[in-house]
């Protein structure tokens, strides 16, 4: 069996500490750790697992692994290949000794357990991501010099691999993001200020009626919920101590997007309409000017590029 992670368990009432095994997403106790959790004698501890495996109760090949361990025997090392028992049969054990231990173990047990296994799917989620990232990164830079050196695509389309490569990127930064580890970029500058709700508003009706008139929005988009978009300016322009909560126009316009989209302060059209907003701010700021004129490309064309828009 595997080493895996080991992490130690003390009694509520100090009298025993145990080092227990995390591994194969449970926990893992020897025949002698066993004994000393439960206070019972090694033989006592024997006869109860032979009767869970006797009766069916648990497939011993399932719950019993072997690890080989070095012991000290007459002075010198010996290695013995030691076994060990899931959490299943730890809590079998457990019940059939009726010891108060047991019942603690258990509450500490699955604690433990699920921290753990949330702890190692969350890692697992994050390094799946990256290594996602990476290799979409590369196949795109690959995809687009390809095309390109080959003349295979047009102005649109080469506008549509402009975008694609250059926001190849998002899907990091909204977890970068999300766990509060987005830090703003090297020669950030301040802002000149957040969109004003009557800007905004004329924006978005302009934005409205051209959609509408290419049949891709509803008498829905663009309704504001309450005063939803309105604490979203204001949330954005907020200070903390007499300080801006967010300095640098890219802060600003980050969070211009994400709270867009996030808090749903429209009818219909959140998605659109915090792009939208957000590709009207860098406009406003100067910002991004190939990408917002590949994009003003997109736009007009009738084909390629409003449907994927408009998702």
């Amino acid at each position: 069996m595997p080493r895996g992670e080991v992490i130690v368990y003390e009694a509520p009432d100090g009298q025993v500490r145990v080092d227990v095994r995390l591994e194969r997403e449970t926990i893992w106790l020897s025949l002698n750790q066993l004994a000393e959790l439960f206070d019972r004698d090694k033989s006592v501890i024997s006869r109860h697992l032979h009767n869970v495996f006797e009766s069916g109760e648990l497939e011993r090949a399932a719950t019993v692994a072997k690890n080989a361990t070095v012991q000290t025997e007459g002075g010198r090392g010996v290695v013995r290949e030691i076994e060990f028992f899931n959490l299943d049969a730890i809590l079998s054990v457990g019940y059939r000794v009726n010891s108060k231990r047991g019942t603690q173990f258990r509450i500490w047990a699955t604690t433990t357990l699920r921290e753990h296994l949330l702890r190692g799917y969350t890692l697992n989620e994050r390094r799946l991501a990256e290594r996602g990232l990476s290799e979409a990164r590369q196949t795109l830079d690959l995809l687009a010099r390809t095309l390109q050196n080959q003349e295979l695509v047009d102005d649109t389309g080469r506008a549509v691999l402009e975008l694609i490569v250059g926001y190849a990127d998002t899907w990091r930064l909204l977890l970068d993001y999300d766990e509060d580890r987005l830090a703003s970029p090297p020669g950030a500058r301040p802002s000149q200020g957040i969109l004003d709700l009557a800007r905004a508003g004329t924006a978005i009706a302009d934005f409205k009626r051209e959609l509408t008139a290419r049949r891709e929005a509803t008498a829905l988009f663009g309704n504001p919920r309450g005063e939803a978009f309105d604490g979203i300016l204001g949330g954005i322009e907020q200070t903390m101590f007499g300080e801006p909560l967010y300095r640098s126009r890219e802060e600003k316009a980050t969070h211009l997007l994400y709270f867009a989209i996030k808090d749903h302060p429209f009818s219909d059209g959140n998605k659109r309409i915090g792009s939208f907003l957000f590709m009207l701010y860098l406009q406003q700021e100067g910002m991004a000017r190939r990408r917002r004129d590949a994009l003003a490309r997109l736009w007009s064309q009738g084909g390629c590029g409003r449907e994927e828009l408009a998702a």
